[in-house]
């Protein structure tokens, strides 16, 4: 095990800013969970929806909370892949690598398919794989030259959200209190519970909508990707952790309850983005294009920040710590691990087959998939910090100064709420298909750690020894 001043991140360039690092955190769980998965559980849920975004919303706070007390501790190969592999044993390191990089390689399928549908507002007849590949393309190029061009992208891309969303919800409660536009008339606070109530369809279909919520949240956990690569990590990473809750109230809570009193929630459909119809219907001049434009930037976004960038990442360490061939762990003369990079773009590309092939039928399969591989993640942060703490109180380890409020209480609660969401998502059809994708999976890792666990050790104690670099 290294020490606490070890620095596995050696290789990377530091490249990224305080504000990139804000960004990334915003551009990793801003996407089309939120833009246009949105939709689909309003249809189903009504404004009840909001208790489920609030709900998740702190279950996952606790999370990356979890997640930043490791960090201050000792920021690892990999973020919590490598707080697995200390703390649970190398399976559990090898595992979380590499679940993690399908993840976000089924995300980035995913969001590149948003991608396609929201160009066909505009174009629709251009085929969604077209505009799927197009995307992947320039988001391949643009991870191959450096970290720092990678960061500056994202940074505008997430400053268009930003700015985007603030003016949606100012002019979302100006329709509600001066009633101008066409959706004045009918725009108040009391849509929230005035077509059927808060809770329209009932506590159950909210409940069912955890699945969908937390892929929406998916992307919290890139402040320890990022960690190797960022500038003065000690204060940049507690700072972004603890604007968390500001971004989940004004983007997540504050969007919806905007929306949801501009526009009844029974006149919103599955199939589209409640934003873009929400605006449609105000009647502001093209406000339905402007934020057509916002979320598909917003979908590009989370596709660059966690589809290539945290993807890429993972590999690497499957290269670093031996999970994986060591040529994984290589980097070009300017810090970039282009090989994985490379290997990432090609399998998200299998996500451009989709679209070509079944466009209308992917979307739920992903998103249930990657969700459930989340929840696997999420848990094995928890589960790692529980376990240092432990060593903490034995006096083992040094205590890190950035620690999780209401540990270890809290880390239980968070536990057997994801244990629920499973249960939730074994109960219906639409995404009982991911736990046996996740099963699936489970067994082909079985299957493949006795081969790797050799080159697994020994991967290790050359990463100790010096960080691959080319």
């Amino acid at each position: 095990m290294a020490d606490s001043e070890s620095t596995p991140g050696e290789g990377y360039q530091r490249g990224l800013g305080t504000r990139q690092i804000q960004m990334l955190a915003i551009g990793g769980t801003i996407g089309t969970g939120l833009f246009l998965g949105a939709g689909k559980n309003i249809a189903k849920a009504g404004p009840g929806l909001i208790v489920t975004y609030l709900v998740a919303g702190l279950m996952l706070f606790f999370v990356v909370r979890a997640l930043g007390e490791l960090l201050m501790y000792r920021r690892a190969e990999g973020g919590f892949a490598g707080y697995a592999r200390e703390f649970l044993g190398p399976f559990w390191g090898y595992a979380t690598t590499w679940t993690y990089w399908i993840i976000w390689v089924t995300t980035g399928m995913a969001e590149l398919t948003a991608a396609g549908k929201y160009i066909q507002k505009w174009f629709p007849h251009f085929d969604q794989w077209k505009t799927a590949l197009i995307a992947l393309i320039i988001l391949f190029a643009v991870n191959l030259i450096s970290v720092k061009l990678f960061g500056e992208l994202e940074f505008w891309f997430a400053m268009i959200k930003v700015v985007a969303i603030v003016a949606m919800i100012a002019i979302g409660i100006a329709v509600v209190a001066f009633g101008f536009g066409d959706a004045g008339k009918t725009a108040a606070v009391d849509n929230l519970w005035s077509h059927g109530g808060f809770f329209p369809e009932g506590a159950s279909p909210v409940i069912m909508t955890l699945q969908m919520v937390l892929f929406a949240y998916l992307g919290v956990e890139l402040v320890g990707v990022t960690a190797a690569e960022a500038k003065d990590p000690e204060k940049n990473i507690p700072r972004a952790i603890n604007s968390l809750p500001i971004r989940f109230a004004l983007f997540y809570l504050g969007s919806l309850l905007v929306i949801l009193s501009v526009v009844p929630w029974s006149e919103f459909t599955p199939d589209s983005s409640p934003f873009v119809l929400a605006f449609d219907k105000v009647g502001i001049a093209h406000g339905g294009d402007i934020v057509n434009f916002v979320v598909l930037t917003s979908a590009l976004s989370s596709c660059n920040a966690g589809g290539l960038y945290s993807t890429s990442r993972m590999l690497r360490t499957a290269g670093v710590n031996g999970d994986g061939p060591a040529i994984l762990s290589r980097l070009n003369g300017r810090g970039v691990p282009v090989l994985t990079v490379v290997i990432s773009a090609l399998v998200m590309g299998i996500g451009v087959v989709v679209n070509a092939v079944a466009p209308g039928k992917a979307f739920d399969y992903i998103t249930s998939v990657s969700t459930g591989g989340a929840l696997l993640v999420w848990s094995v942060i928890v589960v790692s910090h529980l376990v240092y703490r432990r060593k903490v109180a034995r006096g083992e380890l040094p205590a890190s100064s950035f620690r999780m409020p209401g540990a270890p209480y809290t880390s239980y609660l968070v536990l057997a709420f994801f244990a629920f969401v499973t249960v939730t998502i074994a109960w219906e059809a639409d995404t009982r298909i991911a736990l046996w994708v996740m099963l699936g999976w489970a067994a082909i890792m079985l299957v493949a750690w006795p081969f790797v666990r050799r080159s697994s050790v020994r991967g290790a104690e050359q990463a100790e020894e010096a960080p691959a670099t080319v």
